[in-house]
């Protein structure tokens, strides 16, 4: 389903800025993208619905891709078979949470194996605890999360093509309010991921540890990019946030290059993820 929307000033410069143009297909056809946000658990109805539109109007301004949702169970069980999934180069997980009901789970594994992308944010990680295919595949699993609180974060690969889209006065570090995920520490590897960005200090508490905030990962020949950030509608609004997104999908789709190799350097397990502040629920 398609829909006409106005973006704000601010963003349509950001999209004007990117350099859409080097990644744009040569033979000028559009990437073909599954937006799923149905939730069998809590529902992040206020950022799902800013998030779908967030999005198509992003594939809308920079052309390089058009989007279809799996918005319920049907749609799901629909559009998200082995053979419905051939019509689609990357599905994007837009606040899932719970078992949302794929009705083939190897085949959908097999399937970004196989060349395709997958993008997740924030409660992405709180999907499908019951699989561990599923928990391999992004890399991360969600755990809890205190109250919402203004974190720093740092950035770890200001070439990576998500971060290279940030304003320069955030590709070392930048503060943000948000809800701020913990993982399970068996969930998160530096030697299965690499790490864009990170904070260096527990959300709560302030203890100096290696938390991770975003990430992204090679998964067969299929590419997988996670953003932990997003719970609030005021960071999705974040003209930032928009463009590092965009600069998160044209990788997930191949349309830009970034390093994927492990972050072994900092070696370890992550306990906490998703550092950014946000004001309310």
């Amino acid at each position: 389903m398609r829909r006409t929307m106005k973006c704000a000033a601010g963003f349509l410069s950001i999209l004007a800025g990117f350099s859409f143009c080097a990644g744009a297909r040569a033979d000028g056809a559009k990437k073909h993208l599954l937006v799923v946000d149905h939730t069998a658990g809590f529902r992040h109805g206020d950022s799902i619905a800013l998030g779908e539109k967030i999005i198509e109007d992003m594939g809308d301004k920079s052309g390089i891709f058009d989007v279809d949702y799996a918005r319920n169970a049907d749609d799901v069980k629909a559009k998200m078979t082995p053979d419905a999934l051939k019509a689609y180069d990357g599905v994007f997980f837009l606040q899932t949470t719970g078992d949302i009901g794929i009705p083939d789970r190897q085949s959908f594994l097999d399937y970004i194996k196989a060349g395709h992308g997958f993008i997740g944010t924030h409660s992405a990680t709180d999907t499908y605890h019951n699989w561990p295919g599923y928990i391999d595949m992004i890399g991360g699993e969600f755990k809890t999360h205190g109250k919402q609180v203004e974190v720093e974060v740092n950035v770890e690969d200001p070439q990576f093509p998500a971060a290279a889209a940030l304003p320069d006065d955030m590709k070392k570090s930048f503060k943000v309010f948000d809800e701020i995920y913990e993982f399970k520490p068996e969930s998160n590897r530096r030697t299965r991921s690499h790490i864009i960005l990170s904070m260096s200090k527990h959300p709560q508490t302030g203890a100096p540890g290696d938390y991770w905030v975003s990430w992204c990962s090679q998964y067969g020949k299929g590419k997988v990019f996670y953003m932990s950030l997003g719970h609030r509608t005021d960071v999705w609004s974040k003209d930032w946030y928009q463009a590092y997104l965009l600069g998160g999908i044209k990788w997930a789709l191949g349309l830009a290059e970034g390093n994927s190799s492990p972050s072994t350097a900092g070696g370890g397990t992550v306990s906490v993820i998703n550092p950014i502040v946000i004001k309310g629920e």
